[in-house]
C-alpha cells in the first residue's frame, strides 16, 4: 500500500472543528493546529507586540505516515455522540505532538536554535520596529557571551608556540634539576626516558650526553657548561702584555745525605740540618737567597725514595734543576730518579758534584757516569753545566750560582706582576695557635693581604703572609716562597693557589669544585668468584697516621702502600696532618688499628683515652723507622712456618695398668729412638688419633730418657689411655721459624 505523508501547519487563527475535517477531507494527510497568540511583560510592565514566529508557522513539516497508523477513535463511530470541539482539538494536538516526537524533534531542537540566533540579530528594520524593542534588550548580553565564546574558541584552536630555551647542562644532572631548567614537568621527562628503556627517578643522576639528548627532544637548545677546571685553566693561560723579569725557581734534587741541604745552608747562612731528624730532610722548603742583587729561589727536596712524589712536584714546579751528586759516592738510584723528572718536566739541570774537598773524591768519574744518562758536561762537548763544589769549605759556590743565573738568562723568565696571584702550593700543615697553614710559590702576579683565594678543595682569604726568613710581610711578588694563613683547611700539596676578584667569585668557583668532586663517582667493578678468591687477603693491618704536615704524610703514605705480601696487607683507613685527638684513639679501638705519630704529639684527652683503652701510640720522627715498624708488625701477622722432624716410631705389642701411671702401651721401637721430651702422635690404620706430649718411659720396670731402635719399653702418654695392639706411636720434634717480611 502506498504511504501517504501527513503535513502539520501551525497557524495563528482559531482552531475549529471545520478546519480540522477539512483537513480530513481534502487530502486526509495534512492537520492544520491554530495557536493562540501570547503575551509577556517585560522589565518595563508593558504589552509588548507579540513576536510571530514566521518560519515556524510557515514551515510545514512532514512526516511519512499511512491512514493505517491513525486510531479508530480519531473519528466518531457511527451512532456515537458528536466529540466535543476541545475533545477534537485536543486528539488532534496529541497525534500531531507523537508524530512530530520521533521524528524532527531533534531537527526541531536545531530550527529553534537557529532561529532564535537570527531573531536576536538586530538590524535597520528590527530597530525601528515595534518588534525589535524586545530583541534589542534580550540580545545586548547574549551576543557579548557569544563573542566571548568565539574568541575562547579561537583561542583554543590556535596553539601556542612552545618557548624555546638555552638550557646549560653541565657533566652530571639530576631530573629534578633538568626539568626545573627546561621548564618542564619532570613527570615527561621520565616517561620519555621509560620509553627509551631506562627507568629512574627524579632524583636520579644523568650525564651531560643524556641530557643533551633530553633537552633536544622537548625542543631547547641544550648548552655544555664548562668545568671548573677548564675555567681555571683557561684564567691561568691568560696573556698579558706587561711582562716583567721574575726570578729562577730552582729545585735541588739528588741522593739522600750527597750533601743537598747542607749546600743550601751555606747559601742562607742558616743551619737547617740540625733541624732536621736524622740529619735528612723530611719536608719540602723553600727558600729565596739574593746575589748581586739578583734573587734566586731554591726548593730543596727529600732524597729519600719515600719521597718520590715529592720530588715529582718540585720538578714540575721548578724553572731549573741543580742535581746534587757526592763525589766520593757516585751516582746512586735517587740520583737517576732525580735526572728522569727533571727530563719529564723538560728543565734545564746544573750538575753540582759535592763532597770534593774529600780525599777520595772522584769528579771525573761522576761526569763519566753521568754521560750514560745523557748528561755530557761542557769540556766533553756537552751542553750541561757542571760545578765541582763542597758544602763544607765553601769552594766554588759562588760559580754555581753564577751557572744558575746564567741558564736563567737564557730562559727569559717573565711574568705580569699585576695581576691577580696564581700559585702552588708545595706544603700545608696545622698550627695549633695559628690554625692551618699553606706554604706556597707565587708563579705569577702579586700576592696580597685580604685576598680571596681558591687551593684545591679549600678556600680562603689571605690573613698573614709570612716570608722564608719568618717575618710578615704586606705582599708576595711572583717567584716568592711564603707561608699564608687565612685558608680553611689544610689543602694537598701539589694543588693549586688562585686569587680571585672577590669574596663571591672564590666561594662559588670553592663549591663548584667540591660538587664536581662529590659528583665523581668511582666505575663499579664486576666481581667474578676467580678474581673475588684470587684478590682475597687472609690478614690486613690496619694503619692511621697523623703527622705534622701533608708532605710527610703522604710521604708514609706511599711507602706503606708499597709494602707488598700475598698474605698480608696494610690498610691505611685514616691519614691527616694535626695532633692526636680522642677521634683518633677511638677509631683506632674500633677498627683495631696500629696508631702512628709523626713528628706530633696527643694531647691530654687522646693521652688519658690510649691508657684507659689501652691502645699504643707510636710516635717516630724518621721515616726509615715508620716503615721498619710497619713491616714488623706484618710480619707478626703471618703464620709462622713449621718444620717437624721424626725421630722415631715404635709399634703397640701389649697393654698394661701400672698404679699411679694408667695405661702403659707395651711397645717396640722399630725406627730411630723414643726420646721422652719429644712430642707424640698414634696412629691408627693410617689416621692420626691423638697429637701431644710422651708422659713417661718404661725400660724393665724403670724409667729411662730414651729407648734405641729395635728394643722394647713401655710408653705411657699424656691425656691419653685408649691403646690397641698395632697401633703405632710416632715421636718427632718440632722447629718453629717465624717469618717477616
Amino acid at each position: 500500500m502506498e504511504k501517504k505523508k501527513l503535513t502539520l501547519s501551525i497557524s495563528s487563527s482559531k482552531k475549529t472543528i471545520k478546519s480540522i475535517e477539512e483537513a480530513k477531507t481534502q487530502s486526509k494527510n495534512s492537520v492544520i493546529i491554530d495557536k493562540k497568540p501570547g503575551r509577556f511583560v517585560g522589565k518595563s510592565n508593558f504589552n509588548r507586540s507579540t513576536i510571530r514566529k514566521k518560519n515556524v508557522t510557515e514551515k510545514n513539516l512532514n512526516f511519512s505516515k499511512t491512514k493505517q497508523h491513525l486510531k479508530p477513535n480519531f473519528f466518531p463511530k457511527p451512532g456515537s455522540a458528536a466529540p466535543s470541539d476541545f475533545e477534537k482539538r485536543k486528539l488532534a494536538e496529541q497525534r500531531a505532538t507523537k508524530r512530530l516526537k520521533g521524528e524532527s524533534i531533534e531537527k526541531e531542537k536545531k530550527n529553534k536554535s537557529s532561529v532564535r540566533k537570527r531573531e536576536l540579530k538586530l538590524t535597520i528594520t528590527r530597530a525601528l520596529s515595534d518588534e525589535a524593542v524586545d530583541a534589542k534588550t534580550r540580545s545586548l548580553a547574549s551576543i557579548k557571551r557569544a563573542r566571548e565564546k568565539e574568541n575562547k574558541k579561537q583561542q583554543e584552536k590556535e596553539k601556542i608556540k612552545p618557548v624555546k630555551r638555552d638550557v646549560n647542562i653541565p657533566e652530571v644532572i639530576t631530573i629534578r634539576e633538568l626539568a626545573n631548567r627546561m621548564a618542564e614537568q619532570s613527570g615527561n621527562i621520565i616517561k620519555h626516558l621509560l620509553g627509551m628503556g631506562v627507568t629512574a627517578t627524579i632524583n636520579h643522576n644523568i650525564n651531560a650526553d643524556t641530557a643533551e639528548y633530553l633537552v633536544q627532544e622537548f625542543g631547547h637548545n641544550p648548552i655544555r657548561e664548562e668545568k671548573t677546571e677548564e675555567i681555571i685553566q683557561k684564567f691561568k693561560q691568560t696573556t698579558s702584555e706587561k711582562l716583567n723579569s721574575r726570578p729562577p725557581i730552582v729545585t735541588v734534587m739528588g741522593h739522600v745525605d750527597h750533601g743537598k741541604t747542607s749546600l743550601l745552608d751555606v747559601l742562607r747562612k742558616a743551619n737547617v740540618v740540625a733541624g732536621e731528624f736524622g740529619g735528612i730532610t723530611q719536608h719540602v722548603g723553600a727558600y729565596q737567597i739574593e746575589h748581586n742583587s739578583k734573587k734566586i729561589t731554591f726548593i730543596d727536596t727529600p732524597g729519600h725514595a719515600a719521597f718520590t712524589e715529592m720530588r715529582a712536584r718540585g720538578s714540575k714546579l721548578t724553572d731549573l734543576v741543580i742535581l746534587v751528586v757526592a763525589a766520593d759516592d757516585g751516582v746512586k738510584p735517587q740520583t737517576i730518579e732525580s735526572i728522569k723528572h727533571a727530563k719529564a718536566a723538560n728543565v734545564p739541570i746544573v750538575v753540582a758534584i759535592n763532597k770534593c774537598d774529600l780525599p777520595d773524591a772522584d769528579p771525573q768519574k761522576i761526569k763519566n757516569q753521568l754521560l750514560e744518562h745523557e748528561l755530557i758536561a761542557e769540556e766533553l762537548s756537552g751542553d750541561t753545566l757542571m760545578v765541582e763544589i763542597s758544602a763544607k769549605t765553601k769552594k766554588n759556590l759562588e760559580k754555581l750560582i753564577d751557572s744558575v743565573l746564567l741558564q736563567a738568562e737564557i730562559l727569559d723568565l717573565k711574568t705580569d706582576s699585576t695581576t691577580n696571584a696564581k700559585a702552588i702550593v708545595i706544603e700545608s700543615k696545622i698550627d695549633i695557635g695559628r690554625g692551618p697553614i699553606v706554604n706556597i710559590i707565587v708563579t705569577d702576579g702579586t700576592l696580597n693581604k685580604g685576598d680571596h683565594f681558591v687551593s684545591g678543595l679549600k678556600w680562603g682569604k689571605v690573613r698573614a703572609i709570612i716570608n722564608d726568613s719568618g717575618k710578615n710581610v704586606e705582599k708576595a711578588e711572583p717567584s716568592t716562597p711564603v707561608e699564608v694563613l687565612g685558608i680553611n683547611g689544610a689543602s694537598k700539596a701539589g694543588d693549586d693557589f688562585i686569587v680571585l676578584k672577590s669574596e663571591k667569585e672564590a666561594k662559588s668557583l670553592f663549591e663548584a669544585r667540591v660538587k664536581e668532586s662529590k659528583e665523581v663517582k668511582n666505575p663499579l667493578s664486576l666481581v667474578t668468584q676467580d678474581t673475588a678468591f684470587k684478590n682475597k687477603v687472609s690478614n690486613e693491618l690496619n694503619v692511621i697516621i697523623k703527622s705534622d704536615v701533608h708532605g710527610s704524610s703522604e710521604a708514609i703514605k706511599n711507602a706503606i702502600s708499597n709494602i707488598k705480601h700475598e698474605e698480608v696487607k696494610p690498610k691505611i683507613i685514616l691519614s691527616d696532618i694535626g695532633m692526636i685527638t680522642e677521634t683518633d684513639v677511638s677509631l683506632a679501638k674500633a677498627s683495631n688499628a696500629i696508631l702512628i705519630a709523626f713528628n706530633v704529639k696527643p694531647n691530654k684527652e687522646a693521652k688519658k683515652l690510649s691508657e684507659k683503652e689501652k691502645i699504643s701510640i707510636s710516635s717516630y720522627n724518621i721515616i726509615y723507622e715508620v716503615i721498619d715498624f710497619i713491616k714488623n708488625k706484618m710480619s707478626g701477622l703471618l703464620t709462622p712456618d713449621i718444620e717437624e722432624k721424626v725421630i722415631g716410631s715404635a709399634e703397640i705389642l701389649e697393654i698394661f695398668k701400672v698404679s699411679k701411671v694408667g695405661k702403659v702401651a707395651g711397645s717396640k721401637v722399630i725406627d730411630g729412638e723414643i726420646k721422652q721430651d719429644g712430642n707424640a702422635r698414634v696412629i691408627r690404620d693410617g689416621v692420626i688419633i691423638y697429637n701431644g706430649k710422651i708422659g713417661s718411659i718404661f725400660r724393665e720396670k724403670n724409667q729411662a730418657k730414651q729407648v734405641s731402635a729395635g728394643l722394647e719399653c713401655g710408653i705411657s702418654l699424656k691425656d691419653f689411655n685408649d691403646f690397641q695392639k698395632k697401633d703405632i706411636i710416632e715421636v718427632y720434634n718440632s722447629t718453629v721459624t717465624q717469618r717477616s717480611i
